[in-house]
Formats: C-alpha cells, structure tokens, sequence
C-alpha cells in the first residue's frame, strides 16, 4: 500500500486519548484529529459500518492521503500557486449538492457524522491547488503530435462495432516486496465494496491513480488500451461488477465495469424504457423456504400474464401492489437487471427478485425507445485532450513520488 512513501521516524508510544501531532510532514503538521474526522466522512460516504480491524486499515490509508495532500499543498506554495477561497466554497457547494443538500444541510450532516466542513474543504483546497501546480509546472512540457490524433481516429474508424468499456480504477502502488499486503489491502476493498460501499469514495480517498479526483473513473477505454492483465479480466465482467484485485506493473488494481458498449455505435444502455414494477411484500416472519415458494408462484404467474396490461389484476391477486414509470434508462439499472431487461420481448417479465425488507419485486417491459444507430468518432480536440491528460497525469504521479521520497516526515 505504501510505496514510495518518505522515510518515517517513529518518536514515542501512541496514546490515543491524548489530541496531538499524528504526523509533522515538511514542519506541517497533522493531528489524529484531522485523522478521524476525515476517517469519518470516508464512513458516511459510504453509509456503513465497519470493524474495528477495518477501520483501523482505513485510518492508515487516511493518513496516507493527508501526507499527500501536505505535500501538494506545499509544492503549490513553493512554485507561488494560490487557491481562493471562493473556488473552494463553490467545489464545497457542487458536493454538498450531489448529496442533494444545501451547504448549510451538508455542513450539519458532516458533524452529525463525526467529521466537519473544514475536513473536506482542506481535501478541496490540495486537489485545486495541485490541478493548478499541474498546469503551470508539467503541463506547457507535454507535447502531442497531430499524427497521433490522427492515427487514434483511424484505429476508431477501423474498430466500429467493436467493444468498449466505461471503466472505474482503484490503483494501489507497491514495489515487489509490498505486494501480499498491497493485495490483501486491495482484498478488504473489494469485500467493502461488494458489501455495499462506494467504489468512487474508495477511489477519490485511497487510489493511487490521477483519476482518483473524479472517483476513479477512466471514461470509454477499449480492450486494447488497457494493460493486458487488466484487459483479460474486464472483458468477462458483467456491467455493475467489481473485480477481484489483480497484479499489475507497480501495485495492485481494482476495476469496475460501469458500462459497455460498441465503438461508434449507438450505446444500448440509452434505451428508454417504460415498465411495471409489482411489489408483494413480506411479513417479518416469513421464513427463506416460504419466500422461494412465493417467488416460485410469482413467477409463473407472472411469465403466463400476457404482458403489462394485466399488471394491475396479477398484483391484486397475489396482494401486491403496482408502481409504473415511463422513462427509465437502461443504464440506470443496477448491471444484473440491465442484462436481464435488455433481453426481455416488450411485454415480457424478469425473474422475481428482493429481499425480506423491500419484497419480492418483479419488473415487467410496457415498451423502449432505442437510441440513434450512431453516435460519429470523437473530435479531433477530444481525442487531442485525451492524450495530453494521460501524459499529465503520469507525469503527475512521478512528481508525488518525487515529492515523497525528498520529504521529511515524522510520526508522533
């Protein structure tokens, strides 16, 4: 996990009840503090409840990031780079609005969890202030020739109809001696995930990776621009799925299948779709035996019904109940139910499916709207951004590690 991180000098016995230094990087300093509160809002963005021995792992990988974050906030200030303070209250506010609050609700929310608005305007104010340091000091360097643009338009012209895949990354950096730790690291990740955490809050917290500002997503990517170990494993993957972690230059990688879709081609997950859900729910005691015979009973009933106009009658005979909408994309739906409905005829029905809590649930096509046969290739200047951002970003993570191997840090 820890790869190319500065040489650490460890000072004292740990006391936890005492609020102090946790680390001084370069002469700043981070207390256990700053430490827990930014634990904290990694536990409610991803809504869960962990063990102890978990979040004690996650506490370390915290850690990790706020001695990144020291540093770029520091190499900033070295090469005169400022972040006003108005760019970080207006980030602050577009993320308080993807929670679906106001700055003032999500302030509330934040210390009602443990942490508070300043834990996450100082992760605003280094990923600001290193996008600035960015452009100004690597940036103007990174050349792309227009032959390249154009040999990239080619291939995508050649590779129409051809896979292409929405791909999220976790990249955890290790030297060889690091990997069994950097994968059983990775492992628990996985496991959180599956569980029901945010992959983009596992991202934007803990990878390595540039795209860890923007929850790890790495946009449409085809096969063959993926390293080959990455490659094998993403074309077998569901949509909606996470992998397990996988062995690749410098570190561990986790990936996840977003989408997918043909190079060129319309993209299927466009479809709008309307349809009738039924809902017949379970009595707190109903015991996994007498759910699979209802689920048993529901299907049949279901399958034999003769498609939505019948939805309402089928439902009140099996006591449940009927909610319909009338546009609902098919990439909307989580990845196992979008290849089930993808297939279905209109009028057709999924397999039952829930929980004790939410009822068993079944979802049934009234109609679909596909999208246009084609989408065109990408613009030249899009292409051309794609290339200069990749070379920016690699370019990037060698100058964190430079930065982490030249700092001082000491742990307290």
């Amino acid at each position: 996990m820890f790869a190319d991180m500065p040489e650490l000098t460890v000072l004292g016995a740990l006391e936890p009840n005492v609020r102090k230094a946790t680390a001084i990087v370069n002469g700043d300093i981070i207390t256990d503090t700053d430490v827990e509160q930014r634990l904290n809002l990694v536990l409610a963005a991803n809504q869960g409840q962990v063990s102890s021995q978990e979040r004690d792992i996650l506490r370390v990988q915290v850690l990790r990031n706020l001695i990144d974050e020291k540093l770029q906030i520091q190499a900033a200030t070295e090469n005169e780079v400022t972040v006003p303070e108005a760019e970080v209250e207006q980030a602050y506010a577009r993320v308080a609005s993807n929670f679906r609050q106001t700055p003032e609700q999500f302030a509330a929310f934040l210390r009602q969890a443990g942490t508070s608005p300043v834990s996450i305007k100082q992760q605003i104010r280094a990923e600001l202030a290193w996008s600035r340091l960015l452009r100004k000091r690597i940036e103007p360097f990174v050349n792309v020739g227009e032959e390249e643009v154009a040999a990239i338009i080619r291939k995508l012209e050649e590779s129409k109809g051809k896979d292409e895949f929405r791909v999220g990354e976790i990249f955890v950096a290790a030297t060889p001696d690091q990997m069994p730790r950097a994968m059983a690291d990775a492992g628990r990740m996985v496991e959180a995930i599956r569980a029901g955490a945010s992959f983009v809050a596992y991202a934007r917290q803990f990878s390595e990776a540039s795209t860890a500002a923007v929850g790890g997503d790495l946009g449409w990517v085809r096969a063959e621009q993926l390293s080959p170990q990455l490659a094998e494993v993403i074309q077998r993957m569901p949509r909606g799925t996470v992998s397990d972690p996988i062995a690749v230059p410098g570190g561990v990688a986790i990936v996840a299948l977003i989408d997918k879709r043909q190079v060129l081609a319309a993209n299927p997950a466009d479809a709008i779709l309307s349809m009738k859900q039924i809902t017949i729910e379970l009595p707190v005691e109903t015991t996994e035996a007498r759910a699979r015979q209802l689920a048993e009973k529901i299907q049949s009933r279901t399958r034999s019904m003769g498609g939505c106009g019948k939805a309402e009658a089928v439902a009140a005979e099996l006591g449940g109940s009927v909610v319909s909408n009338d546009s609902i994309r098919l990439g909307d739906l989580p990845g196992p139910l979008q290849e089930i409905v993808g297939q279905l005829p209109v009028g057709g029905a999924t397999p039952v499916f829930g929980s004790q809590r939410d009822g068993l649930r079944v979802l049934v096509l009234c109609g679909r709207d596909d999208p246009r046969a084609s989408v065109g290739t990408p613009s030249f200047d899009a292409i051309y951004a794609q290339i200069n951002d990749e070379r920016v970003n690699s370019a990037a993570r060698r100058y964190l590690r430079d930065l982490r191997r030249d700092a001082v840090v000491d742990y307290r």
